[in-house]
């Protein structure tokens, strides 16, 4: 599904189309079929759907105005305004801008697609000819209807309200959609939406109308989604994407970028604190928290990716049980609180656990679906992909599933290359138990890593025992009956790391034995403030793992960068928004220069590259050997259980 061009949508064409547009909210004709009247039947709402079904007082052709609807409703609510309320308005203009886009859209498609000489020429049509007018035509009505909901729900949702889950409830469906042909396809769809709108039930107050009619054009494109598969001849849809000009909406084939995206997923508070151990973990979540806040939505982008700062995809690993799952909580956590501070939306976007799908061609399009919001400039999106290794692993593993290699295909697709959108405001978080299973090029994509250990030290022991008596202590005092430590406070060093340096002035040399021996082969031929001594080092590292490439050198250096912005935001800044979030893009990118400069001048730059080539290459040592000790201990396990059973056995006799 390669959106290969762009093409532009006019304003001035727009405006020819306007008051083919206006005619059909002033009137249109629309004749039920016999099974739309029938389906009160069997509805969820009897009184609602009965409603629609004899809504045409006996005749059968049934003549409606959605513009005289919304005049009766301006009555009904509001007696005493003079002027159409702003709700009723907006709604009214949206849905005529929906339907002039729709018709422009048709147009384009009938151009593209050579319906526009077979209309010419239909009488003239054999039988196979007759056959594909038809069935563009259900295309072309299929799109338009897809593009009028779109723009509607383009201009709508923003004023709608958060939880539209009673506007749903009240819905009772649309009880039937033509495809028939473009004046049928609209003419249906504006009579059910008029007959909703006339019900007394449907609309209390004019905010219901905006609501409403977000809920029902959504629901008309998920009526157009489970029935496109069954159209033909749309590769002039989904080979294309049209922009209109002066306007963020455009339209990619059936991409649809509210579909399941609006509402961010609950998720339980936890604070940093409690979470033991993890140093590494924490500091990097804190960072990438006060990264994200930096975003300016004016200009749709981040002082931070100018500054070298910001990591759109991130990796945290380590073994079962080390905190993950609340580590994840613990960023959403802070980055939601802070939105919420400064009035920021911010949308919490973990990835499904049933992406990979058993269809052909399904997860490929589910993750598109996920993936698609992401590039939403009006949000804060936090995507976070637990136990990565299940949907992103090796492709190149034996019995792995094509659903993973559409997944990985789409994941590498929007992550970079011409898809690769980064505005600088979401950003995806994979967590893994196993990152030796990951795909290589998944891998390649991660632009900060850190490992989620759990607790590491005597203090981290205790604090995580006294996270979990101090609950027992609160409902009876005096029952733990235990010394406390003479020397350390609790949870002292939980806390936040001031900076990486801290974390890692303990790393002069590899952990990792292989990396080692070659860090010291080198360091024989050259001192390592010689920029000499890392090209030499990366050539021998290459020799031990081949797949070494330079895309890990490029993402050494986004490293070394990240370090050059590890830089505390004043506290102040938190406190008083306009001080720094609420400035434009300029200021806070002078600003966030100055804290940078100040904070280089206690650093040096070859400490920081060594620090952070040893903490990379000790990385992939790590990843690529685990696969391999895994296996080894599990045969050391079998053998020392065999010799032992044989002991035991020989004793016995």
């Amino acid at each position: 599904m390669e959106h290969n061009s762009t093409f532009p949508i006019k304003q001035n064409e727009l405006d020819m189309l306007r008051d083919e547009a206006t005619s059909y909210l002033k009137s249109i004709q629309w004749e039920q079929s016999q099974r739309a009247k029938n389906k009160d039947n069997d509805a969820k709402d009897e009184s609602i759907l009965l409603y629609l079904s004899r809504a045409n007082n006996g005749s059968n052709v049934n003549v409606t105005s959605v513009s005289k609807t919304i005049l009766a409703l301006k009555k009904r609510l509001l007696p005493e305004s003079v002027a159409l309320p702003i709700y009723l308005n907006q709604t009214l203009y949206a849905v005529q801008e929906g339907l002039t886009l729709g018709i422009w859209i048709k147009d384009s498609f009938y151009d593209a697609s050579g319906l526009s000489t077979l209309s010419e020429n239909k009488s003239a049509l054999d039988s196979s000819g007759k056959r594909e007018y038809e069935s563009k035509m259900h295309t072309s009505t299929a799109f338009m209807l897809f593009a009028t909901s779109y723009k509607i729900l383009h201009d709508l949702k923003p004023h709608a309200s958060d939880d539209l889950s009673v506007m749903k409830q009240k819905f009772a469906g649309i009880p039937e959609v033509s495809f028939m042909s473009p004046l049928k396809g609209i003419s249906c769809q504006l009579f059910y939406y008029d007959k909703y709108l006339g019900h007394p039930d449907i609309i209390k107050s004019d905010k219901d109308v905006i609501d409403f009619t977000v809920v029902y054009f959504e629901a008309l494109i998920d009526e157009i989604q489970l029935r496109k598969s069954s159209l033909e001849h749309t590769e002039t849809i989904v080979d294309r994407t049209y922009k209109l000009e002066n306007s963020e909406f455009a339209i990619s084939g059936w991409d649809n970028v509210f579909s399941g995206t609006a509402k961010s997923i609950e998720f339980n508070k936890i604070q940093f604190e409690q979470i033991v151990g993890n140093r590494d973990a924490k500091h990097f979540a804190r960072r990438l928290t006060e990264r994200m806040l930096s975003y300016d939505f004016e200009a749709k982008k981040n002082p931070f990716q100018e500054l070298g700062g910001f990591m759109p995809v991130f990796m945290g690993y380590g073994i079962p049980g080390t905190g993950k799952s609340m580590l994840i909580a613990a960023i959403a956590t802070r980055l939601k609180e802070h939105s919420d501070n400064l009035d920021i939306p911010f949308l919490f976007h973990p990835m499904p656990d049933t992406l990979i799908s058993t269809f052909q061609g399904g997860s490929a399009e589910k993750m598109v679906e996920w993936m698609k919001p992401l590039q939403d400039p009006t949000k804060l999106i936090f995507a976070p992909i637990d136990d990565a290794e299940n949907n992103l692993q090796e492709r190149t593993a034996q019995g792995v599933s094509a659903g993973v290699k559409e997944v990985i295909g789409v994941f590498l697709r929007y992550t970079e290359g011409a898809y690769a959108v980064n505005y600088g405001n979401s950003s995806i978080g994979l967590f893994t138990n196993l990152p030796e299973m990951l795909d290589k090029a998944v891998i390649s994509r991660v632009q900060g890593r850190f490992k989620i250990d759990g607790a590491r030290t005597e203090h981290d022991f205790l604090d995580q025992d006294y996270i979990w008596w101090r609950k027992l202590q609160s409902t009876m005092p005096d029952f733990v009956n235990m010394d406390d430590p003479e020397v350390y406070k609790y949870l002292a060093d939980q806390g936040l790391a001031k900076s990486m340096g801290d974390i890692l002035n303990l790393m002069e040399k590899p952990s990792e034995e292989r990396v080692h021996e070659t860090f010291d082969k080198v360091e024989k031929l050259h001192e390592t403030d010689d920029h000499m001594f890392y090209a030499a080092l990366y050539k021998e590292i290459q020799k031990i793992f081949p797949f070494f490439s330079s895309r890990d050198v490029r993402n050494i250096q986004s490293a070394i960068s990240l370090r050059l912005t590890d830089f505390d935001l004043e506290k102040d800044w938190f406190e008083n928004p306009e001080t720094y979030f609420k400035k434009d893009y300029e200021t806070k990118f002078n600003m966030l220069q100055e804290l940078m400069k100040s904070n280089m001048k206690g650093l040096n730059f070859s400490d920081i590259r060594r620090q952070e080539v040893i903490r990379y290459l000790d990385n992939v040592a790590t990843i690529a050997d685990t696969d391999f000790k895994r296996k080894v201990d599990a045969r050391v396990n079998q053998l020392n259980i065999d010799n032992e059973a044989r002991e035991q056995f020989g004793k016995i006799d």
